[in-house]
């Protein structure tokens, strides 16, 4: 019988090797830009067509040079969109998930991991400029940081000139932005500055367009998103250089308050409408169009020194400083286009249903451009100048850029790396749904399908024909409706406003009990006196938790009864961590069960369960007999065995073998333990095979160590021999559908 010590042989198993070269990662983020608001959606054609149009002349380069993607979703309003693309976490978990005022004091937790967090402790340098959004409060003349726990300085942001509060983002003329580093003492490390251009006047190496700097009407107080714009660029052109001198990556988000509303304070600027001006149409538009378009047209035109800094850091002329082909560039709004007559003059919601904070796709689906970053992307098959309709989410960034960065993705969180994608290597992983919530209803969309969870009912669309919502098919299928209501109930969005997922860890003596409250810390989120957040007692599934050994020798727990997690990782320090799962019990992990660095997850005849995925990380094991509800990808081993022999490990999805990665096996007198997938089997990585009790198998005996509905790729042995501990050599044979040994 295999013992729990064998995995030990399986820690020294590492990942890629540090100080590889990484991408650096320019994100664009604007507010309230409808879907059909770029070239590729819509504007082209209404060029064409002599009809009303924007001017992007940058955007268009950046979509011919990158990528569009069609089917990309934010969420409905302001607040919870910059704290799902922060977070990772849908606005069924994310703490923030209206556009409530106070967002700005409590939406943020010191326990999340945000984008800034993950890259700084990554190695990238970070800034953040624009609308934050959270952590201050609204006073136009004297505003105040009221949660340090929320701001992007405690967040892993470096350098940032940003608005904390979301309504005080609603003037582009205030009077003091927020600004790091900060002076000594600084309250969270930031401080006010006066919101001028007079930093910029002078500066040669500086572009006058768009913001004419130094034009003598230029306002004394600026456009607030001239500012962001210069502090994004001087950043770019730094960090560029030094990533030339030293290899170290950079991190900045430009999330600008453009075009949200209000539109006509841009006429106070010199030369507002220049771009405009010849253009046939332009007399015959509403002054709020006007507005609207040079809003748009303008920081258009401050994404373009911002990408010319890219390709010529020092501003010379000589492009051999340029980093653009080691650069992922990525535009996007933050939701759909508000309905304003603006924007019904371009059309720039693209026919789609609805609008900001609405739950129809005008609301949800937003504009989304990539340039891939050249010397990292050679096989992708995402082509400059093509659109795609990949289903991608806001919530998908952070696990990408964590991938990128070469780190784990924060636990448990609900998007999936899309790095595999764009640089067409590794697995993509699949993404299961997408959920949304707005003041009119929640939705989930699965592949082609949406259900809209309305106050007036159930509607089901099948958004490959049907794009604009307008056939519903609930009536027609009510059994995949049935369905797709329950996992969509299953990811909280029915809870009150405020609720969020927890954050616990394990505190749990050698041997004790999964399921006692006792044994795992209680949840409390708090700021300046009030109580947003409580959650005690045994596990439940809202629960981001982790197992971890932290002491002086090797420690077990024991999961005697069911389980739920959000997510759940294990891992050990200087001693191993241990989870048993009894006979007749299930540990669920809904989004993911991940075993880390010296951990075993140890079946004895029970389950695990997960919508998405078991992670085993180098020197993390699943081990034993027993079924896994959902896909296994192997970075670290896999022991199929059992208390009673033959062992069968079941998984009832994929299973994906990583190098460097073991599976290993046992064969007996009785029988042979063995992996049975109930999906596809992806191999690679080693496997190990394990004599019990002195068994020696007579030359030319098969064993089926593992069965699969298909079979790709080999494990990695030459000649496709092994050998067992005491010698036994056997060869590896492959089929469409099974592995197996073979005694020589």
């Amino acid at each position: 019988m295999l013992r729990i010590a064998f995995p030990l042989l399986f820690l020294a198993l590492i990942s890629s090797a540090p100080g590889e070269p990484r991408p650096n990662i320019l994100y664009l983020y604007v507010d309230d830009m409808g879907w059909g608001a770029i070239g590729p959606n819509g504007q082209a054609e209404r060029k064409a067509a002599g009809l009303p149009h924007l001017v992007t002349p940058h955007l268009d380069r950046l979509a011919a040079e990158g990528v569009n993607f069609r089917r990309s979703y934010g969420c409905t309003v302001c607040s919870p969109a910059r704290s799902s693309q922060q977070s990772g976490f849908h606005q069924g978990h994310t703490f923030a998930d209206r556009n409530d005022p106070d967002n700005a004091k409590k939406a943020m937790r010191s326990d999340e991991l945000l984008m800034g967090d993950v890259l700084s402790a990554a190695g990238y340098v970070t800034g953040y400029w624009g609308k934050w959004g959270f952590g201050g409060s609204r006073s136009q003349t004297d505003p105040e940081i009221v949660n340090v726990q929320t701001l992007p300085t405690s967040h892993g942001y470096r350098y940032v000139v940003a608005e904390l509060h979301h309504v005080r983002a609603h003037t582009f003329f205030q009077p003091t932005l927020w600004s790091a580093p900060a002076a000594p003492g600084a309250k969270g490390g930031m401080e006010l500055i006066p919101n001028s251009m007079a930093r910029w006047k002078g500066k040669e190496a500086y572009p006058e367009e768009p913001a004419w700097q130094n034009h003598p009407r230029y306002p004394d107080t600026a456009y607030c998103d001239d500012v962001y714009a210069f502090s994004a660029l001087e950043f770019v052109r730094r960090q560029a250089l030094n990533y030339r001198a030293t290899a170290q990556p950079f991190f900045g988000l430009l999330a600008v308050q453009v075009p949200h509303a209000p539109f006509d304070e841009i006429a106070q600027l010199p030369g507002w409408d220049r771009d405009y001006r010849a253009l046939p149409f332009w007399d015959s538009l509403s002054h709020q169009a006007r507005h609207w378009a040079a809003m748009i047209t303008r920081i258009d035109g401050h994404l373009g020194n911002i990408l010319a800094a890219l390709e010529d850091p020092n501003g010379d002329g000589d492009p051999a400083d340029s980093v653009a082909d080691d650069t992922l560039v990525i535009f996007q709004s933050d939701n759909g286009g508000p309905q304003h007559p603006a924007r019904e003059a371009f059309a720039a919601n693209g026919g789609l249903k609805g609008e900001k904070g609405k739950i129809q796709e005008g609301g949800i689906r937003i504009p989304t451009l990539m340039r891939l970053p050249a010397n990292f992307a050679a096989d992708s098959v995402l082509k400059p100048g093509t659109g795609t309709d990949m289903t991608i989410d806001v919530t998908d960034l952070l696990p990408t850029f964590a991938e990128l960065a070469g780190v784990p993705a924060p636990l448990g969180i609900d998007g999936v790396s899309l790095a595999p994608a764009l640089l067409g290597s590794g697995h993509q992983r699949p993404r299961q749904f997408l959920i949304h919530e707005a003041r009119n209803g929640q939705s989930i969309i699965r592949g082609e399908w949406k259900l809209i969870r309305a106050n007036s009912g159930l509607e089901l669309y099948h958004l490959e024909k049907d794009p604009g919502e307008s056939n519903d098919l609930a009536s027609a299928k009510p059994g995949l409706v049935e369905e797709l209501e329950s996992l969509l109930l299953g990811e909280r969005v029915a809870e009150p406003v405020g609720f969020a997922n927890t954050y616990h860890h394990w505190v749990g003596r050698d041997g004790a009990m999964a399921s006692d409250a006792s044994n795992w810390s209680d949840y409390k989120y708090a700021n300046d006196g009030i109580t947003y957040l409580k959650d005690a007692g045994a596990p439940q599934v809202s629960w981001t938790a982790l197992m971890e050994n932290a002491g002086s020798s090797p420690a077990q727990a024991r999961a005697d009864s069911d389980l739920e997690f959000l997510g759940l990782e294990i891992r050990g320090d200087t001693h191993t961590q241990t989870l048993h799962v009894t006979p007749g019990v299930t540990l669920t992990g809904r989004n993911e069960i991940r075993l880390s660095d010296k951990s075993f997850l140890v079946l004895d005849g029970g389950k695990v369960s997960s919508l998405r995925w078991v992670d085993i990380a180098p020197g993390g094991a699943l081990i034993g007999s027993g079924t896994v509800q959902g896909d296994v990808y192997n970075a670290g081993a896999v022991a199929a065995s059992g208390k009673t022999r033959p062992g069968k490990l079941q998984v009832q999805g994929d299973y994906r073998q990583m190098n460097p990665s073991a599976l290993r096996v046992e064969l007996s007198e009785k029988g042979n333990s063995r992996l049975v997938v109930e999906g596809e089997a992806a191999l690679a990585g080693t496997l190990e095979v394990d004599l019990a009790d002195r068994f020696r198998p007579a030359p030319g005996s098969r064993f089926t160590i593992l069965s699969a509905q298909a079979v790709s790729g080999v494990f990695n042995h030459a000649g496709n021999r092994i050998a067992a501990g005491d010698g036994t050599r056997f060869r590896i044979e492959y089929s469409d559908a099974q592995v197996t040994l073979r005694a020589e």
